[in-house]
Formats: structure tokens, C-alpha cells, sequence
């Protein structure tokens, strides 16, 4: 499957406790190597959202952040222990009395001691469960776009194959003439330069230098490796690192077959393939 290692998604949900929103992004990467951003309270979370992303995706530098606002309401919402502040202040009063005018109990020391303000307790097992499936469904919306725009990379990638098929097509069909040619124009050179020679000795020596210039396996080859880009190309699974590899071998045969080129067809054709085999390798180096 073509799926293009850039993306984005954001998705947010809301709840009595406040809202929470996910944001995922994707560059280009060798690997899969995920950046994550958590509030302090939820980082509980942490191994859970790598694996939900790791099983969604398998190259590419992610970066995922969760952002969770309280609600104004729930943010003042404080609760007085009275119980606690009453043994505060009954502890207070008593120390009073040992002493010489001892100044009057502050409210506010009362409020100062640990435990008599208290937030509301937040049920973190109930919050995980619903930001993990918020996630769930900002990864959807994250491989969608992964998927729209590994396709059109598809689109841009089999062109540019069907350039290069038609190129290798026209050579095979010129191969014959262009052997023929070159035959009768190293023959008459040779001749040229020593017409005693036996006319035997000519032909063979023009049939090795031909068999040094014949390109005709670099053609077979070069139609294979695109017979085998369209095949990965409609694979159910990660193709990049595939196609990378067979790029690489595209190029080398177009590199044999532009050193080997005694002919301006060749030759040319040779620069063409170049060309469109750079376009894409460029186009590759998005897809996972």
C-alpha cells in the first residue's frame, strides 16, 4: 500500500472534567520514531499511546501531543474538609491557651494546612479510557490522510514508470538497427584504416566491440525491475524501503546503459531514464 509518511490530524472531545485535544504530525523518517507530549497527570498513558500508534503506522518521525483544559468550573470547584480544619483549629485554640496574648486564628493558615482545600478527585481509569479512544479516532483521521496522499504518490510514481517502460520499449525495438549501424560504421573505419586487412579478422573484431555495446540486456533488465515496481506498488504493506532498493538498481542499469552508449538513441535514453528515475526516487522518499 502506498501511504505517504507526512500528515496531520487533530481531534478534540469534551467531558464534565474539561477538553482534552490530540494533534498528530509525520515527516519523513528511515524508521518510526514517535515524539510524545503528555500532561504530568496522564503520563500513565505514555506506553499505551506508542503502541496504538506503532500499530499504525510503521515509518516516520511522529510527533503526538495531548492537551487537557479544565473547565473554568471544574477548576474552582475546592471542597473545605471541615472535619480536618476542625481539629486544626481545636489544636490551635489549645496552644493559644498556653500562651500570653497569643494572636487570634488566621482563616487563611486554617485554609494553608495540607488536606483542608481539596480539589475534586478525577477518575483517571474513566479519563484514560475516553482520551484513548479520543486517539483511536484522531489515528483514523491520521492514516486517512497518510492513505489520500500515498495515493496520489502512486499516481505520480507509475507515470513516471510508464515513461520509462515506453523509453526501454522503443529501445529494444532499435537495438537490432542500432547494432546494424554500428556494425557497417566500425567495418568501414576499420577498413579505412587498413584495407589489407582480412575481411574475416574485420568481422570479428567489429562482432566483439558490438557485443561490448550491445544493450540489450541492460534493457531486460531495466523492463524487469519495472515489471516489479508496479507489482509492489499494489502491495497491502509498507512499500517505501522496496521501492528505495529498486531505484537504486534502476539507476545502475541506466547508468551501464549510458556507458555503454555508442549511439545518440542510447544515449539520450540513457539521461531520460535518469531523469524520471530521480523524479521517483524524490516522490519515494514520502511513502512509508
Amino acid at each position: 500500500m502506498a501511504r505517504s509518511m507526512t500528515a496531520f490530524a487533530r481531534l478534540e472531545t469534551t467531558g464534565t472534567w474539561g477538553r482534552a485535544i490530540w494533534e498528530l504530525r509525520s515527516v519523513n523518517h528511515r524508521f518510526l520514531e514517535v515524539g510524545l507530549r503528555l500532561p504530568e497527570d496522564l503520563r500513565l498513558l505514555d506506553s499505551e499511546v506508542r503502541a496504538r500508534i506503532a500499530a499504525r503506522c510503521t515509518r516516520g518521525k511522529v510527533d503526538c501531543s495531548l492537551r487537557v483544559e479544565a473547565t473554568a468550573r471544574h477548576a474552582v470547584e475546592l471542597r473545605v474538609n471541615t472535619e480536618l480544619a476542625h481539629q486544626v483549629i481545636t489544636a490551635a485554640a489549645a496552644v493559644a491557651a498556653l500562651m500570653t496574648n497569643a494572636a487570634p486564628i488566621n482563616p487563611l493558615d486554617v485554609l494553608r494546612w495540607p488536606h483542608v482545600m481539596e480539589a475534586p478527585e478525577i477518575n483517571f481509569d474513566e479519563l484514560g479510557a475516553t482520551l484513548l479512544g479520543l486517539l483511536d479516532q484522531a489515528l483514523d483521521e491520521f492514516v486517512d490522510n497518510r492513505d489520500r496522499e500515498g495515493a496520489k504518490l502512486k499516481e505520480l510514481v507509475l507515470a513516471r514508470c510508464a515513461d520509462m517502460h515506453e523509453i526501454t520499449h522503443t529501445m529494444r525495438r532499435r537495438v537490432p538497427e542500432i547494432i546494424a549501424a554500428l556494425r557497417s560504421r566500425h567495418a568501414a573505419k576499420i577498413q579505412d584504416l587498413a584495407g589489407t586487412l582480412d575481411p574475416v579478422r574485420v568481422e570479428q573484431e567489429c562482432a566483439l566491440l558490438i557485443q561490448r555495446l550491445d544493450v540489450a540486456e541492460e534493457v531486460d533488465r531495466l523492463e524487469t525491475h519495472l515489471q516489479e515496481v508496479q507489482r509492489v506498488m499494489q502491495r497491502d504493506q509498507a512499500v517505501g524501503r522496496r521501492l528505495d532498493f529498486l531505484m537504486q538498481e534502476l539507476n545502475r542499469e541506466a547508468n551501464t546503459l549510458g556507458s555503454k552508449s555508442a549511439h545518440i538513441d542510447s544515449s539520450s535514453a540513457a539521461v531520460d531514464l535518469k531523469v524520471l528515475i530521480e523524479q521517483v526516487r524524490e516522490q519515494i522518499q514520502n511513502l512509508e
